[in-house]
């Protein structure tokens, strides 16, 4: 795939994102508190969930980008992990569950609206990034991964990751609101 392209559509997924975070704002606390059950993340668990992958990887890249001697290439060419990685995040049709790291799991966080703000700024710190990846390598500059620092994927690989666990967990609120607006109809 042409570098240029997967920025673009990267890029493009960035902006749709924001603008569907934006309109959670407008929402109360209790609709975005609201849970199924117990176990279940509601939907500032999950944008939580998000900042704290944001704060990992988003730093990372940053220095990766800032430091790298590598000059962009024409075509980037995912990785067999990173591929798979990437693909793994995206949603099925019945999300099928992926066991979060203690870490990155915050069920009955104290959380507020902030939460969504940060989430922004973390998306609008993504497309300044995105945009600076234009002046390096996507196959040679290396992320490290939440799983393990000995697991790198290429800067490319690592983007589309990072932007498909987001939207698992936007397709995850998106189910959220779903169950809410039956569960309230019974």
């Amino acid at each position: 795939m042409q570098s240029e392209k997967l920025i673009q559509t990267l890029l493009e997924q960035t902006r749709h994102i924001i603008n569907q975070v934006e309109r959670l704002k407008s929402y109360d606390t209790n609709h975005l508190m609201w849970r199924e059950h117990e176990f279940s993340w509601n939907m500032l668990e999950c944008l939580e969930h998000l900042n704290l992958y944001g704060n990992f990887y988003l730093a990372q890249i940053e220095s990766k980008i800032k430091n790298s001697s590598s000059k962009n290439e024409l075509e980037f060419r995912s990785g067999l992990l990173g591929n798979y990685f990437a693909k793994s995040m995206l949603p099925t049709e019945k999300l099928n569950k992926i066991k979060t790291f203690k870490s990155k799991n915050p069920l009955n966080a104290n959380l507020d609206k902030t939460v969504i703000d940060k989430f922004i700024d973390q998306q609008i710190k993504l497309l300044d990034l995105l945009n600076q990846s234009r002046n390096v390598s996507l196959n040679k500059v290396k992320i490290e991964t939440s799983i393990s620092s000995l697991i790198k994927l290429k800067l490319g690989d690592t983007f589309q990751f990072y932007l498909n666990h987001i939207i698992r967990h936007l397709k995850q609120i998106d189910n959220i609101e779903a169950t809410m607006k039956r569960s309230n109809l019974k």
